[in-house]
């Protein structure tokens, strides 16, 4: 994947995540976290890739 495809999947899942820590059910609250923590996580990976590629 690119690194704009990285970024925008990593906070569309962050945005994901964010809504479902809002649910009254605990397992999807849960699942909202891991899925924030999950976007986070692919955003820093496209943030890497622009540095990697400006050198």
């Amino acid at each position: 994947m690119g690194e704009f495809t990285d970024r925008v999947k990593g906070a569309a899942n962050q945005v994901a995540g964010n809504i479902k820590q809002e649910s009254a059910n605990p397992e999807t609250r849960d699942e909202g976290a891991a899925q924030e923590v999950k976007g986070e996580a692919q955003e820093l990976k496209g943030k890497v890739k622009g540095v990697v590629n400006d050198l």
